[in-house]
């Protein structure tokens, strides 16, 4: 128990033999039950954990016929905590990346009620860019601002972390079955979020790399199927969020942004075709170019503007209460110690 909240941990694995271990042995005290999802793992993943289960109780093994990927492995943690009532259910990864004692730090505003989802952001220390892999940062970075898009959370960033917490209600609310499967499950999940409302909050952590993982990812392979992905999931939270369960004005801005975006490119192809051919711009197309270019960008900012007047209220609060009441008592100790004493001139 954690601050007398059940905290359940889900720990996907894909051939994590030499990794999962150390995953466990670090696991808090505090964790109620850690159910380690093996993915088909072709190694002896699923040998290793047994070997745990019988001195720590607290292991649950869930082995997979088939590779799901590790969306799915999440999936199958997330449902077992939530048939079985937990009142959060964490992940942390079977590769030893994600440091056990900043858990804390992600479950406090679950328990608080500050949050409903809480996940780990690496970006905010000055550490990551020297720690993580230049590709897989930039690529990081490109994807956060997609995502932001897609998602509508635009206060959060480094979206493929997956250390990671949720509440009940969250748990209960999402179908899981129909959760995008691969890398994308982090992407996936924050819209499903944000089309039923829940508060989400950035929590800062360190990275962690070179400590005998091996990377699954291909990240040229990644960003282009994540992108596609969010494209999609941007349009259905769209029409889920600001159509079918309530309506908003943006729909027309983001429409006609899109539509003077197609016209723009036309018109830019257009323009240059006749550069190259005859040497010569038309005017008209060049003016017809310009103003569309603009109406496009006008339209898209406005639409992203008043997409996140709507999804303010989602932030979740990032300060405990007791961190307020500290900075507060710090501010009036001082304000008294620079007040002028009797007889002191002012």
């Amino acid at each position: 128990m954690y601050r007398d909240k059940s905290v359940c941990v889900v720990v996907p694995a894909y051939n994590e033999e030499t990794q999962v271990g150390r995953v466990i042995e670090t696991m808090p005290a505090f964790v109620d039950k850690i159910v380690v999802v093996d993915d088909a793992s072709r190694d002896n993943t699923a040998a290793v954990v047994r070997k745990y289960q019988k001195t720590e109780r607290r292991i649950r093994l869930i082995v997979h016929e088939k590779n799901q990927g590790v969306g799915g492995a999440i999936a199958s943690g997330y449902k077992w905590a939530r048939d079985n009532e937990y009142d959060m259910a964490a992940v942390m990864a079977g590769d030893g990346q994600m440091p056990p004692e900043e858990l804390p730090s992600l479950l406090d505003p679950v328990v608080e009620d500050r949050a409903d989802y809480t996940k780990g952001n690496r970006l905010f220390t000055g550490e990551a860019y020297e720690k993580i892999p230049r590709v897989r940062y930039f690529g990081n970075a490109f994807l956060s601002l997609l995502t932001k898009i897609a998602s509508g959370y635009w206060h959060v960033a480094d979206f493929q972390s997956g250390y990671t917490v949720i509440n009940r209600w969250a748990l209960r609310i999402i179908d899981w079955d129909r959760m995008y499967k691969r890398f994308g499950q982090p992407n996936d999940l924050l819209v499903r979020l944000n089309v039923y409302s829940f508060r989400v909050v950035d929590v800062p952590i360190k990275p962690i790399y070179n400590v005998g993982e091996k990377s699954k990812i291909n990240i040229f392979a990644v960003v282009f199927t994540i992108s596609w992905l969010l494209l999609k999931l941007f349009l259905w939270r769209m029409k889920e969020k600001y159509i079918i369960r309530d309506f908003h004005p943006l729909i027309f801005f983001y429409f006609l942004g899109i539509v003077f975006g197609g016209i723009t490119f036309a018109l830019f192809v257009r323009l240059f075709w006749y550069w190259l051919a005859f040497d010569h711009i038309p005017p008209i197309n060049a003016l017809a170019a310009m103003f569309s270019f603009m109406s496009a960008n006008l339209f898209l900012l406005f639409a992203m503007w008043f997409d996140m007047e709507a999804n303010k209220d989602l932030k979740g609060t990032s300060v405990s209460p007791r961190q307020i009441a500290e900075l507060s008592n710090r501010i009036k100790a001082k304000e008294i110690e620079e007040e002028p004493h009797e007889g002191e001139a002012v």
